[in-house]
């Protein structure tokens, strides 16, 4: 048998006899982690290991390490970071970008956490949902793709899987997907010229997450997520073929049960279906529905393992320093 085509989180610190089980029979492709999963570093390594010895394989294990508001590892015990919108208006480099994605990285590494959901490809407008805006990395295309290439070169040269997000493009919403569908009335010439730039720009990148929102032009009636139209637009025209899974799939801008949101999601084009809550329940339902990858699912997962580099050689020290310098150079200018 082949791994099952979603990506599952465990309830609490550590695995419980029931999910081990449970993880074993399903065998998602991947597992994600959130902040109650994560109590200090020892801790976290053993569950980190836990969950790969339930599948019997060195599974991805995924987080929102993006630093600011979404930040799973927080402080005292790991470092925190500035929103990423707040450190590109401050220091507005390259560099300090790839710095973040760097340590960042290689902070996930050390805990046995290897694929990070970033960078962030939204551009920031003033209408943009507080739940998105600071999470964003500038106002234009062209700063976007700029910034979020340094933050995925820095988590690569760390050993991490970068997750491009959230395709094609949230940064117009003006509703939280969280509770309610987005829906986005701009004209696709508009969006080609502009949200959808710093995908295209990004699209060598082995993952993707799809946006939970409404492009009227591309599907007047459903998210992006479970749009055969918007998985073929993503694909097709912002050439976006590599390995692409959804945002959580329970979240509120979809209908129906979790099981029917993952059937969907599949049969619009998605690989992956990511599901967040730790329910077992319903992840069980999923998985009953879901089933194994795909053939051409396993070549874009394979392709996405094989983009893995070798970690640098990483002097923590002087890059906390570097990045701490470019940081006050601005604050104090």
């Amino acid at each position: 048998m082949g791994a099952g085509a979603y990506i599952l989180a465990p309830l609490g610190p550590e695995l419980s006899a029931r999910e081990s089980a449970f993880f074993r029979d399903a065998d998602p492709w991947g597992f994600i982690v959130f902040a109650r999963n994560l109590i200090a570093p020892d801790q976290v390594r053993a569950l980190t290991a836990s969950l790969r010895d339930s599948v019997g394989r060195k599974a991805p294990i995924l987080i929102d390490q993006e630093g600011g508001r979404v930040q799973r590892l927080r402080g005292p015990t790991w470092r925190e970071w500035l929103p990423p919108l707040e450190q590109v208006e401050r220091e507005g480099t390259e560099r300090s970008m790839y710095l973040r994605g760097l340590l960042i990285g290689e902070e996930l590494l050390r805990l046995g956490i290897d694929v990070n959901c970033a960078p962030s490809c939204d551009v920031a407008t003033s209408e943009t949902h507080p739940f998105l805006r600071n999470r964003c990395y500038g106002s234009d295309a062209g700063t976007v793709a700029r910034m979020a290439r340094a933050v995925a070169d820095g988590l690569l040269d760390a050993g991490a899987l970068p997750v491009m997000k959230h395709a094609p493009g949230h940064g117009r919403a003006t509703i939280d997907s969280h509770e309610e569908p987005p829906s986005i009335d701009a004209d696709l010439a508009v969006l080609s010229k502009t949200d959808f730039k710093p995908f295209q720009a990004l699209a060598d990148l082995p993952m993707a997450m799809t946006a939970h929102l409404l492009i009227r032009e591309i599907d007047p009636e459903t998210p992006v997520t479970l749009s055969k139209s918007g998985i073929d637009y993503l694909r097709n025209e912002i050439g976006l073929d590599m390995l692409m899974m959804t945002d959580d799939i329970s979240m509120g801008a979809l209908s129906g049960t979790v099981a029917e949101r993952g059937e969907r999601a599949f049969a619009a084009g998605c690989d992956l279906v990511l599901h967040c809550n730790g329910d077992i329940d319903e992840m069980g339902a999923l998985a009953a529905r879901a089933g194994e990858m795909s053939e051409r699912t396993k070549e874009r997962a394979e392709a996405a393992l094989a983009a893995r580099r070798t970690p640098l050689n990483i002097d923590i020290p002087g890059a906390e320093a570097e990045l701490g310098s470019l940081i006050r150079e601005q604050l104090d200018a």
